[in-house]
């Protein structure tokens, strides 16, 4: 199995988190989508990072390959065993790609007005905002257990600094920035992470 992995990518930093969390033996070749093999681009009709490939399946959908490692590789298992509170978790996740993902793609391009900027990283925390008091009642991301969802939203969290955010310290993130403290020294997550990810923090 290889993973061929943006160094500084929060779709591929997903697929990273759960294939530490899971102990896969995966080879992780870091690249670029300027950088990285025709032949390996063209495994992906879109042409972008991240691609799995396992043995003659080749995978080009962040969330596609995390259900994938998740059944194949079932333990630890990453999404609830009953229907409707898995439907809930694809839904949680769903949100996560249609409203923050887009969001968080456009700071990191930077093709925008220094004002337009402004107003989607406002647009951001408040979207973030939104999930905090969730966790005063649960220990992750509407569960009681580590999931998927976890592994969508870890990678945003380390990312927001150098987007140029910076959450609050006061009693309405607390839950939220406790979350994150957790997330963030989660073995799982320190060992997913690339050279170029750990300098965004550390």
């Amino acid at each position: 199995m290889i993973l061929y992995s943006d160094k500084d990518d929060h779709y591929s930093h997903r697929v990273r988190i759960v294939l530490t969390e899971k102990d896969i033996a995966c080879e992780i070749k870091e690249t670029t989508n300027e950088e990285a093999p025709d032949e390996v681009l063209a495994l992906n009709p879109y042409h972008s990072l991240p691609i799995l490939v396992d043995r003659d399946l080749g995978l080009y959908d962040a969330g596609v390959m995390l259900e994938y490692l998740d059944e194949r590789f079932p333990h630890p298992p990453l999404l609830p065993v009953y229907p409707v509170t898995r439907a809930n978790s694809r839904t949680l996740m769903l949100r996560i790609n249609k409203e923050w993902c887009p969001l968080v793609d456009k700071l990191i391009a930077k093709e925008q007005s220094e004002k337009e900027l402004l107003i989607i990283r406002e647009e951001l925390l408040n979207e973030i905002s939104t999930v905090a008091p969730t966790f005063k009642e649960f220990d992750f991301f509407m569960s009681e257990d580590f999931s998927l969802i976890d592994c969508y939203l870890a990678p945003i969290l380390w990312r927001l600094p150098s987007l140029g955010i910076n959450l609050p310290l006061n009693r309405h993130l607390k839950p939220l920035l406790d979350y994150q403290t957790k997330i963030f020294e989660r073995p799982s997550f320190r060992d997913s992470l690339s050279l170029i990810e750990r300098d965004l923090r550390d």
